[in-house]
């Protein structure tokens, strides 16, 4: 940026010492010097570079390149009617500024005696227009040449230019059109009236100079508060979190006392924000970090990390005890209702917990572990705190190598799909199978998806894989619906999928997968099938996909039905086409009367909803003829067959595809 400085001198002796240092300072350096002055001024410039070796007997520079312009002269060029012009300006001193900046590749730094050039000769009125204003219009059209050209301004001001007090905001404004405002020449308080005039200017540029300081020393205050303090609750926010706990670590060594860590995690928060709106989140947010605040000491840290995640720091613990005491009132009290502008909500914590020296060395330790002992929280089904053990951190190690592991088995064609069949319980038929993934590792063998799907979902891998497995499974069902054109293969849907880019990625397998409106060209071959942890969230982008596979023919299964939330109202809202009685339900059905009466009114419940019925988990003759005498349209279990690869399975349905009487 050009520097555009502004210079309040008392008298002439200082302006042209001033003058002199600023253009000599140019001329020395091999760079080009515009002064804009009275005659006289000029005189006594030259006098003073002359004598500093500056200027030759002829007055032109013996280094650099000098331009006088008396100020008399240029008056009249930039003023048109009495008030100066922009475009005059341009043509008169912007010109010559212009000119020499396109053409000399040496700096140009330029002074200029504002009063002087507005003022300078009594014939060139300024009409309606004062002095100050004419000033600041000038100060401008500088300001403007600046954005264009390259060129260092010093305007210069006499003190009593600004005698009254009433100048005050005028004195203000021309000097915020100045990048830099350089101290005022001191001087002799003598002579009365003149003397006080100049007074009140001085104080006047006085007084703006420490204004500007006192606002730079606000702003650099607030923007360090900002840097320190996390700005919705007022807490510390991560930084200085990182910084206490390495500090309370120290004093932990010194002192041989213990500190623990707690990483607190909002359980739900999420559905507050999406039900009462962001802004309620955040004064649920003020309203958590004010609880949490009543259960610690001064020498204690609470902190916000960010989104709904807070952090504990008790330091100098000379009872550890002490810390499974304020995890439960935590606990408790996060479980209570929040009043949020006449709304109630709920919320519970998961909890982790670690401790110095036990667990880690240093922060970073710390904190890793307390996280990985809050996640243990959340897997055990939230609301709950958890201490850290070194058995977490070792099954942390596992899921990463595995992690590696699989990233490997996507790409060297590890996996392989199997399809269980799926019946038609009215006469045994196979009408349906699911796809089911199955990694068979070089060198660990069969891996479990109970292992590895958790792991692809927290990783992101799902997004691939599953897109994998849609198209292997719509392949394979295309190909046998030449063998059977009922025959619908279905494919389990992760909700880390929907959510992936908006559910842009499951949007692709419509159009890629080619299927007609509402099944111009026949059923599709392929059905979904999703959990009731999808319909709970019910974002925008996953009901306008889910409307997309439903116009497209796509049929969709809710699967496990009565394992998770079991809201009707999901299944009023959503337009579903079957409904999946999840196996734990018909796992010992002949002997469990409860679990009869549940499939039973499931079932009847369904069919009013205008929803078929698969039941899992058949396995037995006597199970399938209750099921079947309940009104169970499909089954699906061990009783019909057991995952099949691709090939044995279409040998299946070559065979005819009866399984059952």
């Amino acid at each position: 940026m050009n520097d555009h400085l502004v210079q309040f001198y008392e008298d002439d002796v200082f302006l042209i010492k001033g003058l002199a240092d600023y253009i000599g300072s140019a001329l020395a350096s091999g760079n080009k010097g515009i002064a804009i002055a009275t005659g006289d001024h000029l005189r006594s410039l030259e006098e003073t570079l002359s004598a500093r070796g500056l200027l030759d007997e002829r007055g032109c520079a013996t280094v650099g390149s000098y331009v006088a312009l008396q100020a008399d002269h240029m008056l009249p060029l930039l003023m048109e009617d009495g008030i100066p012009n922009e475009i005059a300006f341009r043509n008169s001193i912007g010109a010559l500024i212009s000119d020499a900046a396109e053409r000399d590749t040496k700096k140009i730094y330029v002074f200029g005696e504002m009063v002087a050039i507005l003022c300078a000769a009594s014939h060139c009125s300024l009409l309606s227009t004062g002095k100050h204003d004419a000033a600041i219009r000038v100060e401008r059209y500088f300001n403007n040449l600046q954005r264009h050209f390259a060129f260092s301004l010093l305007c210069g001001y006499p003190l009593d230019a600004f005698p009254s007090s009433s100048d005050a905001l005028m004195f203000d404004e021309v000097c915020a059109l100045h990048t830099h405002v350089l101290p005022a020449e001191s001087y002799d308080p003598a002579a009365s009236l003149q003397s006080l005039q100049r007074t009140i200017a001085s104080l006047q540029q006085q007084a703006y100079s420490l204004s500007t300081e006192v606002h730079d020393r606000r702003q650099i205050e607030q923007a360090l508060r900002e840097v320190n303090v996390d700005r919705l609750t007022g807490l510390p926010n991560r930084n200085v979190f990182h910084d206490r706990l390495d500090m309370d670590i120290k004093k932990a060594h010194r002192s041989g006392l213990p500190l623990a860590l707690l990483f607190i995690d909002l359980d739900h928060f999420k559905e507050i924000n999406d039900t009462l709106g962001h802004e309620i989140g955040d004064l649920l947010l003020k309203q958590v970090g004010q609880r949490l605040q009543a259960y610690v000491r001064e020498t204690d840290t609470v902190a916000r990390l960010g989104g709904d995640e807070f952090t504990i720091t008790l330091s100098e613990l000379h009872d550890t005890g002490k810390v499974t005491d304020v995890a439960q009132k935590i606990r408790n009290d996060l479980a209570r209702p929040f009043r949020l502008e006449g709304e109630l909500a709920y919320i519970s914590a998961s909890i982790g917990i670690t401790l110095y020296p036990r667990d880690g060395a240093n922060a970073g330790d710390l904190l890793r572990n307390a996280d990985q002992a809050m996640y243990q929280s959340k897997d055990g089904g939230r609301n709950r705190f958890t201490y850290f053990t070194a058995s977490m951190q070792e099954a942390a190690q596992a899921r990463m190598a595995m992690s590696n592991e699989l990233r490997r088995a996507i790409e060297d064609d590890q996996l392989e799909l199997f399809y269980q069949p799926i019946v038609d319980m009215a006469n045994g038929r196979i009408r349906k199978a699911e796809a089911l993934l199955r990694w068979q590792h070089p060198l660990l063998g069969k891996v479990s998806p109970v292992e590895f799907i958790p792991i692809a979902e927290h990783t992101g891998l799902i997004v691939e894989m599953g897109n994998w497995v849609f198209r292997n499974a719509l392949a394979h069902a295309r190909r046998w619906r030449a063998l059977d054109d009922q025959l619908t293969v279905n494919v389990n849907v992760s909700p880390a999928q929907f959510y992936q880019a908006n559910g842009d990625n499951c949007r692709h397998w419509v159009t890629d997968g080619a299927f007609g409106a509402n099944g111009v060209a026949g059923a599709p071959e392929v059905g979904l099938e999703i959990t009731e942890s999808l319909l709970l969230a019910s974002n925008n982008f996953v009901l306008k996909q889910l409307l997309a596979f439903q116009q497209a023919g796509i049929k969709i299964s809710l699967d496990d039905f009565g394992t998770g939330y079991s809201s009707l109202s999901y299944l009023r809202k959503f337009d579903l086409d079957f409904l999946k009685i999840d196996k734990s339900f018909v796992y010992n059905l002949e002997n469990d009367a409860a679990n009869v009466a549940l499939c039973e009114a499931i079932i009847v419940m369904a069919h009013k909803l205008g929803l078929k019925v698969v039941a899992e988990g058949v396995e037995t003759q006597q199970q399938y003829d209750m099921l079947r005498h309940a009104g169970c349209d499909f089954g699906q279990g061990f009783l019909f067959g057991a995952p099949l690869p691709a090939d044995d399975f279409e040998a299946l349905l070559r065979r005819g595809g009866a399984l059952a009487s």
